[in-house]
């Protein structure tokens, strides 16, 4: 196993603690994190991104299901993250929503750049819409209250 290797999973495993000292320690001074809920630069940023989930998602995991293996710098993983909605959650709009207790369980993927030791880069993907769709939102709120027939019109 590679250190670039050896770095990511003991990431994983302080991502998975929501240990976000640790988390920031594996990450440089200025290092760029990049994910469909934007672009954080330096560790204040990139630590306001983690927090976002394991504030609304206290139990908030993921699992590694493919390593590309014979790739080291970048090291690329697809994951399954999983977790329960308790807390507030931010939303695109910019809208807050509060826990809704429901359960999800989406797919994302991450390339991770290392340099002397320590994460420049880090590009994190996952369907947006998989996430929302889960949480009762779609490309538009839904109003509760309408039938589909009477939403269709």
């Amino acid at each position: 196993m590679s250190e670039f290797w050896d770095l990511k999973h003991r990431l994983c495993d302080a991502v998975n603690a929501h240990h976000m000292e640790r988390v920031l320690d594996f990450y440089s001074p200025d290092a760029v994190f990049v994910s469909p809920m934007g672009i954080a630069e330096g560790r204040e940023q990139i630590a306001w991104l983690y927090q976002q989930f394991f504030q609304g998602f206290p139990d908030f995991h993921q699992t590694p299901v493919f390593e590309v293996g014979d790739a080291d710098n970048p090291a690329v993983t697809e994951w399954t993250v999983t977790g329960t909605h308790k807390g507030p959650f931010l939303l695109p709009d910019g809208r807050e929503v509060q826990g809704s207790g429901r359960h999800v369980v989406f797919r994302a993927t991450c390339s991770t750049f290392v340099d002397h030791g320590k994460i420049v880069s880090h590009r994190e993907y996952f369907d947006q819409l998989e996430l929302y769709t889960q949480l009762g939102f779609g490309l538009a709120e839904r109003d509760p209250s309408l039938r589909f027939a009477e939403a269709c019109r």
